[in-house]
């Protein structure tokens, strides 16, 4: 079974075993508008916790993406180098960006639920 939690800068992180896909919400993905290119980190990087992971260029703006937990890269999408709207088409499934062993999972509980991210887009 797979959880999925969410970063007040609008990241997603799905735990499956030891290992975390990472993306961003689809809240996100609507505010960047279309998207055109993705930098991702290379395999075997270190992140930690809340420190730049991947930067999301669009039409309107470049942001950056944090990482939820610390951990190590271990595999990138590498489908988005040719087709980065995945992340605007679907950024929970086929959007995702990397996966990650995670280091601690004690970070994880710092972390939204779906029911608590849904109320903190609500009050935006």
């Amino acid at each position: 079974m797979s959880v999925l939690k969410f970063t007040n800068d609008h990241e997603y992180l799905r735990i499956e075993g030891d290992v975390a896909v990472v993306g961003i919400s689809d809240y996100a993905q609507a505010q960047l508008g279309d998207i055109v290119f993705i930098d991702l980190p290379v395999v075997g990087k270190k992140v930690a916790k809340g420190k730049e992971l991947a930067v999301i260029e669009s039409v309107k703006a470049a942001s950056e993406v944090y990482s939820p937990v610390s951990g190590e890269i271990i595999e990138v999408n590498a489908e988005l180098g040719e087709k980065p709207a995945l992340v605007n088409d679907d950024p929970l499934a086929s959007g995702w960006l990397v996966k990650l062993r995670v280091e601690n999972p004690a970070e994880t509980e710092t972390l939204m639920d779906e029911t608590a991210y849904a109320d903190f887009v609500k009050a935006l």
